[in-house]
């Protein structure tokens, strides 16, 4: 039976069950890669059973070199030097400081008091020296290098008197270039190592970064949808509302009306349907077949707009569409006029949009909360910098009962603070409540074909004008 993998790679689907598999490191990785990743993850660990080791080879093997009697002797004091001057090795990275503070403290106080050399023992000391080089802080390596340099002198000067200046200098310079080398490569694993870890460093914060940008995208995304949905369902469910409760009020009287009624409830519903689509549309990813839109029949959205589009997406409404949206809720039987005012002019990506859901928005407010039979006036005005749409109504205002919701209104400043403009809401003098937006427009010439665009003819502000 073939295996299939699931889909985040983390085991293998046998007849529909998941079977773990051991946790694989990243591929490119080697074997010695993977023993370094430990062996760093373990220091003391490993360093400690390296020194015990070292330990000891020194008790059996060090001898002291006693210059005087100019032969080699080894005497009962000889390995605890050596386990004095090799033990503090166990602490050499994850205490460099401490580790060669006392290794070097041995060895000077061996130098004083006991022999001048006991080898190999005394290699403890240039070990520790590259340890606190590569491990430590700066001060330390520099003063464990200067301090070797000067124990080298005194070695020259221990193993060869005073009176031996030749000896003694070929042994301190020998001693000294030997230390000096061990240094050096020192500093170069150091640098090294700096490197690496600020790459590594580099590289955790990106991935911090990344996955906050991927976050701080993602909800922007989802309050995006989240008032988009707002809009269109809110606004169509409200005009449905009021029409089916028109059209149940009128039955009897006026079965005209109550058709006209459900015929209006029937296109809200199919245009909202459509945006609902286009929205969701937007989401699907590319190998998704899109829904077919023939099932349900499709009319011409807000504005002369056809969504009725083979891939489903269509342009989004504009300001040039408040005026559609005045007609559809003014055929819900809201009296509702539209007033321009200056020359318009073209609008940034999605500033179009911004001003449309705010009248949108506000209007379904109106509908919702103005009460029974409001007037209501939407103003779109083009200032030389700014266009400002004001929709204000006399019904009762802030007194009018809420939904304990206000994701409208929260919208709308959305809205608003993404481009820079400014919005304000609540009771007007004398009754009602008004709406105010204003948006910054880029400063340009009007164009010659806007004036004369039809989506710029101002809408009549009675029914009856609009039946003409």
């Amino acid at each position: 039976m073939p295996l299939q993998t699931d889909h985040d790679g983390s085991g293998v689907v046998l007849r529909g069950h998941v079977v773990a598999r051991p946790r694989a490191y990243p591929r490119g990785v080697t074997r010695w890669e993977r023993l370094l990743r430990w062996e760093e993850a373990h220091r003391f660990a490993v360093d400690a059973t390296g020194t015990g080791f070292l330990l000891l080879l020194m008790a059996a093997t060090s001898t002291d070199i006693n210059s005087a009697a100019a032969n080699a002797t080894r005497t009962l004091a000889t390995p605890l030097i050596s386990m004095l001057v090799v033990a503090p090795l166990a602490w050499r990275r994850v205490r460099p400081t401490a580790s060669a503070v006392a290794v070097y403290s041995a060895a000077l106080l061996q130098l004083a008091f006991f022999a001048p050399l006991v080898v190999p023992a005394d290699l403890a000391v240039l070990l520790s020296l590259y340890s606190v080089t590569v491990h430590g802080p700066r001060w330390a390596h520099r003063v464990a290098m200067v301090s070797t340099l000067v124990g080298s002198v005194l070695l020259g000067i221990a193993m060869n008197g005073w009176f031996d200046a030749p000896g003694a200098a070929s042994t301190a310079i020998f001693t000294g270039v030997l230390a000096l080398t061990v240094w050096a490569f020192g500093l170069v694993r150091r640098s090294r190592r700096e490197t690496i870890e600020a790459l590594v460093d580099r590289a955790e914060r990106l991935e911090v970064e990344r996955d906050q940008q991927s976050q701080i995208a993602t909800a922007a995304e989802r309050a995006r949808i989240a008032r988009e949905m707002h809009d269109i369902v809110a606004h169509s469910l409200t005009v449905m509302i009021a029409q089916a409760d028109g059209g149940r009020y009128a039955a009897d009287a006026d079965p005209a009306a109550a058709t006209r009624a459900l015929s209006t409830i029937a296109e809200t519903g199919r245009a909202a349907l459509t945006d609902m689509r286009r929205l969701l549309g937007v989401l699907r990813g590319g190998s998704e077949p899109p829904p077919s839109t023939g099932a349900v029949p499709v009319l011409p959205g807000p504005g002369g707009l056809s969504h009725a589009t083979s891939q489903g997406f269509a342009p989004q409404p504009a300001e040039s569409d408040v005026g559609a949206l005045v007609e559809q809720v003014r055929a819900s039987g809201l009296r509702a006029s539209l007033v321009r005012m200056g020359e318009p002019r073209n609008l940034p990506p999605g500033a179009g949009l911004t001003v449309y859901r705010i009248a949108q928005e506000s209007l379904t407010n109106v509908l919702k909360h103005a009460g029974p039979d409001p007037k209501v006036t939407v103003l779109v005005q083009w200032l030389p910098d700014a266009i400002v749409l004001e929709v204000s109504d006399d019904g009762r205002g802030a007194s009018a009962d809420s939904d304990g919701l206000g994701q409208g209104l929260v919208g709308m400043r959305e809205r608003t603070t993404m481009f820079g403009g400014t919005i304000s809401a609540g009771p007007r003098p004398g009754g009602g409540f008004r709406v105010r937006a204003e948006l910054p427009t880029p400063t340009e010439a009007a164009s010659p074909s806007t004036s004369t665009d039809e989506r710029t003819t101002p809408v009549p502000s009675t029914p009856d004008e609009a039946s003409r």
